[in-house]
């Protein structure tokens, strides 16, 4: 099966420094790219202690990240100066409002976001819309948990950047 479906691209351009975004960013996510989301879910005795395990590593944004790539740092070694991170943040909380009605909204949860220098020096941090890209399923619980997600994930991001997308 071939499917088409648009999705809604959002930055949001910021007059801080690119280590002031990061900075922001980062100090409003929580970190489990240790693995811990695995290491949680064997550790629960309960849904209850699950959850309770996953509150701990959020973030004050209730995301966490899962994983940095940091572009900048290996383009450098290939004679490219960059300032760019792609961020793997989530919530599994958050996701399984989505996938327990429907296990295709795994593909586009966790979600994934860029910080980067542009050449003109501005500093974007640009994702695509949860919500669109959950389109496709055509399911409405699904639709109505991802434009949660789209607002939440919208706070942090204009949080980290001081600018409205």
């Amino acid at each position: 099966m071939i499917d088409a479906f648009t999705a809604k691209h959002h930055e949001h351009v910021s007059a801080r420094t690119f280590e002031e975004v990061v900075a922001a960013f980062e100090a409003a996510t929580g970190s489990v790219e240790d693995g811990y989301i695995g290491k949680a879910a064997g550790a629960a005795k309960s849904p209850a202690d699950f959850e309770t395990n996953i509150r701990a590593r959020e973030g004050t944004s209730g995301f966490m990240r899962f994983l940095i790539v940091d572009h900048g740092a290996w383009l450098a070694r290939v004679g490219v100066n960059a300032k760019a991170r792609m961020y793997t943040i989530g919530n599994p909380l958050i996701a399984q409002t989505m996938i327990k009605h429907d296990l295709g909204a795994g593909l586009n949860v966790p979600i994934r976001l860029m910080i980067y220098e542009d050449a003109s020096g501005k500093v974007r941090l640009a994702y695509d819309l949860p919500s669109s890209l959950m389109s496709r399923l055509r399911n409405e619980e699904v639709t109505t948990a991802a434009n949660a997600l789209d607002a939440k994930l919208g706070v942090l991001a204009e949080l980290a950047t001081g600018a409205a997308a």
